[in-house]
């Protein structure tokens, strides 16, 4: 049985900071975009979320009539802990070699207080086998974050980390990826309806 899932970035938060485990609401005047966005999801899915504002929002604006899941924690962005709403350049000013190695050497780098991408990681990927193994042959709608969807694109496509780093995830974009008996593959990267 193929379970597919369909990744929805969250709609735009208008921040020009790194922001993580920060609840901030996302913009979502852009009803024909998002109109788009519903109209391009299996009405028989099922519809979960991070538990953070911007993606709860997000999946209640592309939910329709399709049942909702609850939303989890699992399913957060990466958390920036100490550079949590602080741009690059501040944090490059004061702990260059750190920010640097943060996202020129990911895995096990970390920002202080925050996680690394192999934590990051490690918890998406729990949560994504889960809901593969309950949803068996369904499909699933995921809202939530940039580096959420990366590290399933990454461990989707057989990807190194650097190259996931390389794929742009935009707000109310569509990735698709699958699992089943081979394991995980990737459908579709980036769709905007």
């Amino acid at each position: 049985m193929i379970t597919r899932f369909h990744l929805i970035r969250h709609g735009p938060t208008h921040a020009k900071s790194m922001v993580g485990w920060s609840d901030l609401p996302a913009d979502l005047s852009d009803i024909a975009a998002i109109a788009r966005l519903e109209a391009a999801l299996p009405r028989e899915a099922v519809v979960i979320s991070s538990d953070l504002i911007r993606a709860v929002a997000t999946a209640d604006a592309i939910q329709g009539d399709r049942p909702r899941l609850p939303h989890t924690q699992a399913l957060r962005e990466m958390h920036f802990g100490d550079w949590e709403l602080r741009r690059w350049k501040d944090i490059d000013a004061e702990d260059p070699d750190r920010i640097r190695a943060f996202w020129e050497e990911p895995g096990d780098n970390a920002a202080p207080g925050g996680e690394s991408w192999n934590m990051l990681s490690a918890r998406v990927n729990a949560q994504m086998d889960h809901l593969a193994q309950a949803h068996a042959g369904r499909d699933v709608i995921v809202v939530g974050h940039f580096g959420q969807i990366l590290c399933q694109i990454e461990r989707a496509g057989g990807m190194t980390t650097t190259e996931a780093f390389g794929q742009k995830i935009d707000n109310l974009s569509l990735s698709r990826i699958h699992h089943g008996p081979e394991g995980w593959g990737l459908t579709e990267i980036n769709h905007n309806p």
